[in-house]
């Protein structure tokens, strides 16, 4: 089942990245994320874990709750989730129960990817959903704006809170 022609992809992508970029602006590791329905973005959000001091603040959660929000429902059936790094394992179970259809991601993530670079929680999952995914949309942008967060944050005088 493809949503969205592949072209597209990489269009929401660029918006996914913008949210990335907004992340690291505030020094958050950038990722972002934006959901589509039926060709309109109906949820944004970047990472937020260290301004709201909420260790579920994941671009996903924030993009998957705007969504439920504009929609007024939690099944986000038929939407497409655009993140700029492969969705760890606890997103991609909120994934799993929004009922999401279809997943881009920008950059693999070898460590905590559950998508399948460490781990493949959307692939035969005890919900019996299918989720189509599609990754490296983007992938090399991305990982170099991670790559750039970092080196960046390793330059910074020790005990300092934010990249500004």
């Amino acid at each position: 089942m493809d949503l969205l022609q592949p072209a597209n992809d990489e269009h929401y992508m660029r918006q996914a990245f913008r949210e990335a970029e907004a992340a690291y602006a505030e020094g958050e590791v950038p990722i972002g994320c934006v959901i589509v329905k039926d060709g309109k973005i109906i949820g944004r959000g970047h990472n937020r874990m260290e301004g709201l001091k909420d260790c579920t603040a994941h671009a996903e959660i924030l993009a998957l709750g705007a969504a439920s929000g504009a929609l007024d429902n939690w099944r986000l059936d038929g939407c497409t989730l655009y993140a700029t790094l492969e969705p760890c394992p606890m997103c991609a179970g909120a994934i799993l129960n929004g009922r999401i259809a279809k997943v881009v991601y920008g950059s693999k993530d070898k460590r905590l990817g559950a998508l399948g670079s460490a781990y493949n929680i959307l692939e035969g999952n005890p919900l019996n959903r299918e989720v189509q995914v599609v990754g490296e949309v983007m992938g090399e942008e991305c990982l170099e704006l991670v790559k750039a967060f970092f080196q960046d944050l390793r330059k910074r005088p020790k005990g300092e809170d934010s990249l500004e």
